[in-house]
């Protein structure tokens, strides 16, 4: 990423995994065969040469630009057809290699770069200039032919990039009336089959980081929970409602105190952060406000929650490393002990019990010495939950200023639609926050008005 410019241009043909792509790389003749007008062409025969030679795309510096788990490449496009990562001067012959190779710069267990889904050509995707193409010059076109294969990288991109892929309108209209929110969920549901961690092994590149996996106890590794916890109720109920929100997966932190004496964890607020997963550029400045939140409350960081939207609450082998991470960087450089609590919020998964949210608590126990190459083991946390007297003031702020963050958002959930045949989504929200509710039963006349404003939010 930061290395000095070759001296010469490098070809790099890596990624080439499709042979949609590699047309690119033939000779004239190729070209001009398979951009005749006579043959029907898939999108897979439509490469960057042939959109160049019908005056669909110009070559231009710094005419293609991928963005990947908050990080932004930027690509020339040569008159050949090939593109030249301005970083680095290396010569790509297609969007697969370019994309495969700046993805696992960042992610190295990515397999392949879904190019024509995930390189954009002044802003838009360049699959979608072979649609034009195709509409433009083969009108009569199977479109179902066409654009086989390309579904997948489009969702395997949108997936990749911290966000769920919405159904389009044509699936919507072919879906049951109100209920295409269900089947959508109970699809995506299927995707994510938990592993158990004594399948794991050693630590395997080529595994995908968002493979999910069991839960185990303390006892079935020979060990005691080492600290006990306390989870306030209003910590429940607003983590539960940020999860509930949108259909892309959440982040936040969770505040409290440790006492060493006790070896209690007290977790007593939560701070959600309003802010995309893969948003880098506003990420610095919601964590600075968090961290002066806790500052003002005399409270320290003692944990994180994210959600599974639509999967079971359990952590993929991604959450695993991220848990490890927060759980060292807590523990600082003082030989004292100090756990990091972490939760994983499943809303919207069919196979929780009723319409309560699933809420994990999880740690990580570090892999035995002898293995160090291993996955660290991810165990459950037993908690006791706190009930709280009364909604505070701060939780309902967060509330409102949660609805604000997302009102106009294309994931924000459609609240009005049904979550089940005799409930709706917006139904299914209270009476999940029900379950946390506080001991003062005024709080639902409060909460009645953060529901109307999600009424209004659609």
């Amino acid at each position: 990423m930061g290395s000095e410019p070759p001296s010469s241009p490098q070809v790099v043909e890596e990624g080439a995994d499709e042979d949609d792509e590699e047309l690119s790389g033939t000779d004239d003749v190729d070209l001009k065969a398979s951009s005749g007008r006579g043959s029907l062409l898939t999108r897979r025969g439509i490469t960057l040469r042939v959109l160049l030679k019908d005056g669909l795309v110009e070559p231009g510096d710094g005419a293609l630009t991928i963005h990947y788990l908050g990080k932004k490449f930027v690509g020339d496009l040569l008159y050949d057809g090939k593109i030249r990562w301005v970083e680095t001067g290396q010569i790509f012959n297609s969007p697969s290699a370019w994309a495969t190779h700046c993805k696992r710069l960042v992610n190295p267990a990515k397999k392949s770069g879904c190019g024509w889904a995930s390189v954009r050509y002044r802003g838009q995707k360049l699959v979608q200039y072979k649609t034009t193409w195709l509409h433009k010059y083969q009108p009569s076109a199977d479109m179902s032919l066409i654009s086989e294969g390309e579904d997948d990288e489009i969702g395997d991109e949108d997936e990749e990039e911290g966000k769920t892929a919405l159904p389009s309108e044509d699936k919507i209209k072919k879906s049951k009336p109100e209920l295409h929110d269900i089947g959508l969920m109970q699809r995506r549901d299927r995707e994510r089959i938990p592993v158990r961690y004594c399948t794991l092994g050693t630590r395997d590149a080529a595994r995908d980081p968002h493979t999910l996996v069991e839960l185990s106890a303390f006892s079935a590794i020979n060990r005691f929970q080492p600290f006990n916890v306390a989870v306030s109720s209003n910590v429940l109920l607003l983590m539960d409602f940020h999860c509930h929100l949108t259909t892309s997966e959440v982040v936040g932190y969770l505040g409290g105190r440790w006492d060493t004496n006790t070896q209690l964890l007290t977790v007593l607020r939560a701070f959600p952060c309003r802010t995309r997963l893969a948003d880098k550029d506003t990420a610095p400045a919601v964590e600075e406000e968090i961290c002066q939140n806790l500052f003002m409350r005399g409270l320290s960081l003692v944990g994180w929650y994210h959600s599974h939207p639509r999967g079971p609450a359990l952590p993929s082998l991604q959450d695993i490393d991220s848990q490890m991470d927060h759980q060292l960087r807590l523990q600082g450089s003082s030989n004292g002990f100090q756990p990091c609590l972490g939760i994983i919020c499943g809303p919207y998964y069919h196979g929780n019990q009723g319409v309560a949210s699933t809420i994990t608590p999880f740690w990580v126990v570090p892999p035995p010495e002898q293995r160090p190459n291993d996955y660290g083991i991810p165990v459950a946390v037993e908690v006791t939950y706190v009930q709280d007297n009364f909604l505070t003031t701060d939780v309902l702020n967060e509330m409102m200023l949660l609805v604000d963050f997302y009102k106009s958002a294309p994931d924000l959930v459609h609240f009005s639609q049904m979550w089940s045949p005799n409930t709706s989504i917006l139904d299914k929200i209270k009476a999940s926050l029900s379950g946390h509710a506080p001991k003062d039963q005024a709080y639902a006349q409060i909460l009645e008005h953060v529901y109307n404003q999600l009424r209004n939010t659609r």
